[in-house]
């Protein structure tokens, strides 16, 4: 069980949706005062069938909202500062109705705009019948909210109100309080708040034709887990994403390019940063000249591909001068001699840190959710063992929070 001591003084704004559950809301309400925690409430119109206003006021001797029209509650405490002021927004019972309007972003009650204007985390405890809760439209809901940040508990597996079995009833109030509790735990660990980061991911394409384009075999998956790893470590991170089939990570602003001037001059305008990761495969050369027309086979044999040079832009960011970012990390892809072109590289390339990895047919690196690593440094080289790729991201970020710690 988690430390309670975290939640004394942390501020709650629990939203009661209509659901059965909702008598569970008043125990969770109890459980987080008797443990310090303040709690404020929203109450749904359909919330409020379930459980009385008075009950819920009673229990968190504050006011309970209700009307997102209420003038009096807009004079005093407008729905922005009511989802702003909290330190955690707590939806629970989270029923498909609500899932699905936050999914579509609408702010048609009070519930819905506090959920939409809040810049706080939120944690939502699904309630609902086990039909609803395994139908598509509700999984996508809840994937796309997972995909932007929302956390999750729930829902547990039992004997629902409609007398069928199956994974659809809220997670008990002990185990909501747990979820919180290491919540402000996980957002305490925050060595990087106030740094500013860039992280470049994937591949880029490099237009032949209109139809055809030069480019890297990369996922995005490695540098995509960087820039989330960074910004739950409270770092500020600009992710610079060539084209993949990845959701965007949660806390990160997003810059889609498809080239690497593009990348390149994404990076530039998202300087100045304290740190820059490069683990993008970034294709070296392009053709001189991009035909407006699609090239065709005419007989008369492949058409002569003039290649020029891309900009280089881990070395670009690792030059010397006001706006080169503290730390600059570059990758290294290789496919033989791994330790050694990568430390060759870190020299050329004027770097602080190397990640090499061995892309080599059969490694499954390329595409794949596991990577090999190796971190070389000024003082010498690490090799972790292999891992997944989340896992490697998050001892990356930790090395990166050490580095500045020793600052």
């Amino acid at each position: 069980m988690a430390d309670h001591a975290i939640l004394a003084g942390k501020r709650v704004l629990l939203v009661v949706a209509g659901g059965i559950a909702a008598y569970k809301s008043l125990d969770l309400i109890r459980r987080l005062r008797e443990r310090g925690a303040a709690v404020r409430a929203v109450l749904t119109e359909a919330g409020a069938r379930f459980v009385t206003p008075l009950s819920v006021q009673a229990l968190t001797e504050d006011t309970v909202y209700q009307d997102l029209w209420s003038l009096t509650d807009e004079s005093e405490m407008g729905h922005i500062r009511l989802s702003r002021e909290a330190d955690l927004l707590v939806v629970a019972p989270a029923t498909a109705n609500l899932l699905a309007r936050m999914a579509a972003g609408m702010a048609d009650d009070l519930a819905a705009t506090v959920l939409l204007a809040t810049d706080k985390p939120v944690l939502v405890a699904p309630a609902m019948n086990v039909r609803m809760w395994q139908h598509a439209a509700t999984r996508a809901n809840m994937a796309l909210l997972e995909s932007r940040g929302v956390r999750r508990i729930g829902p547990n597996e039992g004997v629902m109100a409609c007398n069928e079995y199956g994974p659809g009833r809220m997670a008990e109030p002990m185990e909501i309080v747990d979820a919180i509790a290491a919540i402000f735990a996980e957002d305490a660990h925050r060595p990087l708040a106030g740094r500013r980061a860039i992280v470049t991911s994937g591949p880029t394409h490099e237009p032949i034709d209109p139809v055809r384009y030069i480019a890297n075999r990369s996922s995005g998956k490695q540098g995509h887990a960087i820039a989330a790893a960074l910004a739950k470590l409270g770092a500020a991170v600009t992710l610079v994403s060539g084209p993949t089939r990845l959701p965007d990570p949660p806390g990160c602003s997003v810059a889609h390019i498809e080239t690497a001037r593009e990348m390149l001059a994404a990076c530039e305008a998202a300087l100045p940063a304290d740190i820059a990761v490069c683990a993008a495969a970034v294709a070296d050369w392009r053709v001189d000249t991009e035909s407006d027309r699609k090239l065709k086979k005419d007989g008369g044999g492949p058409p002569a591909l003039a290649l020029t040079e891309n900009p280089d832009i881990l070395a670009t960011l690792s030059r010397p001068g006001k706006r080169r970012p503290a730390l600059v990390v570059g990758f290294a892809a290789e496919t033989g001699d791994v330790l050694a072109y990568a430390t060759a590289k870190r020299t050329r390339k004027g770097c602080d840190w190397i990640v090499a990895n061995d892309v080599s047919p059969g490694t499954g690196t390329f595409g794949g959710s596991d990577n090999t690593v190796h971190l070389i440094r000024a003082d010498g080289v690490e090799s972790w063992p292999t891992m997944p790729k989340d896992a490697v991201a998050a001892r990356l970020a930790e090395a990166v929070a050490g580095y500045f710690a020793g600052k």
